[in-house]
């Protein structure tokens, strides 16, 4: 006879696995409640007909070091998403392993019928339903209270799972932040934007009354995929040979040429100056390695000490 199946164990045994591979947070996504707010044809049942949970992974962000690197560092050594999808990955075999119930690891990519804009999936609606971020106003990227940014990765499965609830309370804005929007309407993420990508309002209660991201003009300064398409209409453009090839080979596009022939991620990367701004991201205790070792060092004495007194107290009054 089988063992019966018990999904509260199984859910913490993946939580285990993803934690051991160095993810942060952990949720399951109600799936109907994806359903319903995901695009149609980008719901989770698009990509797998019977799926019964999504699983949503975060992973945190640079060192504390990269965020005190200069603007072109951060853009190269920012990004961590890769560990995300290396841990999503993962679990999604030892679903499967494990538990015999089928499992895939949610690509990241776009929808090819809809080009560079539209993705096949919304791996940040996921981890919103999932309890593990919430929308901000820094171009609508998710923060959590005590992880700040996260990278995020997903996977379906046909395991039924217990879901968790959305985060009750959104960290954005900081308190820091209101104080500054009273005094210059604006926002730390929202100054300090190189692009001006960024605008809102923060109501008279401390909270996001609205938020606008401009996401054409962030991704023509950061993401290549927007650029390469117009390096090819200088080079048609041009006049003569001369101007075509320095539109080829001017510096700031033979480095898009390197990108490419080297798969570098930050093909698809962000400048990250509204995180480098971000109080949340910025003081969260778990939000960066220097701070996570801290807290965890802090909460292995704390359990110690907690454990000794415990001792003491069943030991007695000593003789």
């Amino acid at each position: 006879m089988t063992e019966a199946f018990d999904s509260t164990r199984a859910k913490q045994a993946m939580i285990a696995y993803c934690t051991k591979k160095g993810a942060l947070a952990f949720g399951v996504g109600d799936v109907d409640a994806l359903e319903k707010i995901a695009p149609k044809g980008h719901g989770p049942r698009d990509m797998l007909p019977r799926v019964k949970s999504v699983i949503s992974i975060g992973v945190g962000g640079g060192t504390k070091g990269a965020w005190a690197a200069d603007a072109k560092t951060l853009a190269y050594i920012g990004d961590t998403e890769t560990t995300a999808y290396r841990i999503a990955y993962g679990l999604a075999f030892l679903i499967e392993r494990e538990y015999g119930a089928r499992a895939i690891f949610c690509p990241p990519d776009m929808d090819p019928e809809k080009g560079a804009r539209t993705p096949m999936q919304s791996l940040k609606l996921h981890a919103e339903i999932a309890g593990i971020g919430a929308r901000s106003m820094a171009g609508d990227i998710l923060l959590h209270p005590e992880f700040g940014m996260m990278f995020y990765a997903s996977v379906f499965t046909e395991l039924e799972i217990p879901a968790d609830a959305p985060m009750e309370i959104n960290p954005c804005p900081h308190p820091s932040c209101v104080k500054l929007y009273k005094k210059s309407g604006k926002t730390p993420c929202m100054q300090f934007c190189p692009v001006d990508c960024i605008s809102g309002t923060i109501s008279e209660d401390g909270k996001v009354a609205e938020m606008h991201y401009d996401a054409h003009a962030c991704a023509t300064m950061s993401q290549q995929y927007e650029a390469i398409p117009n390096i090819l209409l200088d080079m048609m453009d041009a006049k003569d040979p001369i101007e075509r090839g320095m539109a080829v080979h001017s510096p700031e596009n033979q480095l898009i040429w390197y990108k490419l022939s080297i798969g570098a991620g930050e093909l698809l990367s962000l400048c990250y100056e509204c995180m480098r701004v971000c109080p949340i991201t910025q003081t969260a205790l778990m939000a960066d390695p220097v701070a996570r070792g801290r807290g965890m060092r802090q909460k292995v004495a704390e359990a110690k000490a907690q454990a000794y007194a415990e001792l003491d107290v069943e030991a007695g009054p000593s003789v």
